[in-house]
């Protein structure tokens, strides 16, 4: 596994470094085992949304994984 290294852009960055992960990860997840995600920002009876900070931000899917699987 590769280790990456961090450029120093400040102090506590100038002797990082990390694992680098590409090698075990998959570049994307089983089609079959993920689904959508939907966003929840309820309204009130004027149609406005009353919980802030909610809305925009990109599409969220949702990874299935089996635990009781052996394999």
């Amino acid at each position: 596994m590769a280790v990456k290294k961090y450029k120093p852009t400040s102090p506590g960055r100038r002797f990082m470094s990390v694992s680098a992960f590409e090698d075990i990860t998959r570049p994307k997840p089983e089609r079959r085992l993920t689904e959508h995600l939907t966003t929840r920002s309820r309204r009130n009876n004027t149609g406005s949304i009353t919980v802030r900070h909610r809305g925009g931000g990109h599409k969220k899917t949702y990874r299935m994984v089996d635990f009781k699987r052996q394999k």
